[in-house]
């Protein structure tokens, strides 16, 4: 259908036509910015949509690259030209980008997700729209960025970058303690970002000599080719999965995310759920596995130790809260410790339950804030105490929230059970973590039913007692619009998740073979 150069093109394109509406915005002032924020967010909507059905041909055709990318795209960026038209430069820093399996379903949740929370905020952000706007579609260049970037140095770029916007909209639109949850958020990822770029920085000088004729630099194909001496993978390994576990965020380095939800306006929760917490992910998958394989075997048992005692501490963490949004923030803890054990279990399944996870607590969980917030705009209060036997006067919103309920525990049918069944089927089977993990990782699912039901027992059943419950409002149409598309994604995968683990395995089955093949290497002679 298109050729691979206007592939190519068109990912770029999508990455910064986002930025096509600030200068509409500022022009045409605050009452046309919502219109003009969600009609310029569906551009790489459509865009990510041709770009997966160029991606779907190539694919087919395994046409990929020799690290498995079907799509990339390179253009100097640092360096000087010669009059001959040559480039002279000490350093190698290139705007480079690529799509493969494992980006491809992140940018399309991510081009999926901003236009639905930027539809949502029409009804619920009445003050400084313009720059709430705005924000929304700079944050949406960065997040894009993350995912398709295959240069360090502008993969930084791109992840630092998410930080600005995302801090302003917490820290203006958000709750009573806005400042402080922005600020905790700021501090927190930039300092484990510091500690990535350092890393980046001797990663490119050491590669720079091996593959680069002694020049800096920072092209994740080039590194990815080379070998690293395993002492020196365990620091550059710690660098990087620390930023990136703060991320995630990885317990015990999670305690800024409840805050930040609890304080951040409805959309920013739901972007920040829904794509921002996978930035950390996908960074372990993209780049502390592949450049770093021994290290990654080596600390695959404190991973995974980490990441289960997230799963069982934010599920316990979630039963006792009595604020319904603070309770589904905790829940993603819960639900990132299953990625992560997945991910660090090295098994062809686990990893693919891993990533389409990632995809589906974006679905799941940005529809449960999406729910929330809809029920905080017509009652301005979050706690469960103050909801009972509200679906009497609610139906249609007691159906919605029913079956988003049931996609976040993991129900057969939906979903959330395809990424869960995956990731402990694959860690308990796993040759390089122990089954224990598993194990204990199951607890987490039987938990989170009993929190996620008891919630949704106390909130939507027994006696109407509230005058204020009792006037109530059925979703209206927007609203509906907003959750029928991710009620749709939620069975769809729940039903056909073939299609989607098929192109996922292309690429993830890659990670797990360049790792577990150390084993004989490096790895066994440390």
């Amino acid at each position: 259908m298109f050729e691979k150069d206007a592939l190519a093109l068109m990912m770029n394109l999508m990455i910064f036509a986002p930025l096509a509406g600030v200068p509409l915005i500022l022009l045409l002032g605050k009452t046309s910015a919502k219109y003009i924020a969600f009609v310029v967010s569906l551009i790489p909507f459509v865009l990510s949509l041709l770009l997966y059905a160029g991606y779907l041909d190539f694919s087919t055709l395994d046409a990929t690259t020799a690290d498995g990318y079907v799509i990339d795209s390179g253009y100097r960026w640092f360096g000087s030209q010669n009059a001959d038209g040559t480039w002279v430069s000490s350093f190698d820093i290139n705007y480079l980008t690529g799509i493969d399996g494992i980006s491809v379903f992140l940018v399309l949740l991510t081009t999926f997700i901003f236009p639905i929370s930027i539809l949502f905020s029409w009804g619920s952000v009445h003050d400084r729209e313009a720059a709430y706007y705005n924000l929304l579609l700079i944050l949406e260049v960065g997040v894009l960025g993350v995912f398709l970037a295959l240069d360090l140095i502008l993969f930084y770029v791109f992840f630092e970058m998410v930080l600005i916007p995302m801090y302003f909209l917490i820290g203006i639109w958000g709750g009573k303690d806005r400042i402080y949850a922005s600020l905790k958020f700021f501090l927190y990822t930039l300092i484990g970002s510091l500690l990535m770029l350092v890393c980046i920085l001797y990663l490119g000088y050491y590669a720079g000599t091996l593959v680069n004729d002694g020049y800096f630099t920072s092209d994740l194909l080039k590194i990815s080719s080379i070998e690293i001496p395993a002492e020196v993978q365990w620091w550059l390994f710690i660098g990087f999965a620390l930023s990136f576990a703060i991320k995630v965020p990885l317990f015990p380095l999670h305690t800024w995310l409840p805050d930040a939800h609890v304080q951040a306006p409805t959309a920013g929760s739901v972007i920040l759920a829904a794509v921002l917490l996978k930035m950390g992910t996908y960074g372990l998958v993209r780049f502390c596995l592949p450049l770093f394989p021994d290290a990654s075997l080596e600390f695959a048992p404190i991973m995974c130790l980490l990441g289960t005692i997230g799963i069982i501490y934010g599920a316990m963490a979630s039963m006792v809260q009595t604020d319904i949004k603070k309770l589904v923030a905790y829940s993603s803890v819960s639900h990132l410790g299953f990625i992560v054990l997945g991910i660090f279990s090295f098994t062809e399944e686990a990893m693919s339950g891993a990533i389409v996870q990632m995809v589906n607590h974006g679905i799941s969980t940005g529809a449960l804030f999406l729910i929330i917030g809809m029920i905080y705009d017509r009652r301005h209060t979050r706690e469960i105490k103050d909801f009972q036997g509200i679906a009497k006067v609610l139906p249609i919103f007691t159906v919605v929230f029913m079956i988003t309920t049931f996609s976040s525990i993991g129900l057969p049918g939906l979903n959330g059970f395809v990424g869960e069944f995956l990731i402990l089927l694959g860690s308990f089977s796993s040759d390089h973590v122990s089954p224990v993990y598993a194990v204990l990782g199951t607890t987490g699912v039987i938990i989170a039913a009993v929190y996620m039901l008891w919630m949704f027992r106390r909130v939507m059943f027994g006696t109407l007692d509230k005058d204020e419950n009792r006037s109530l409002t059925d979703l209206n149409a927007r609203e509906l619009g907003l959750m029928l598309p991710l009620i749709a994604l939620m069975f769809y995968i729940g039903f056909h998740a073939t299609p989607v683990l098929k192109e996922i395995g292309k690429s993830s089955d890659r990670v797990v073979e360049k790792v577990i093949s150390r084993t004989g290497s490096n790895f066994s002679q440390k």
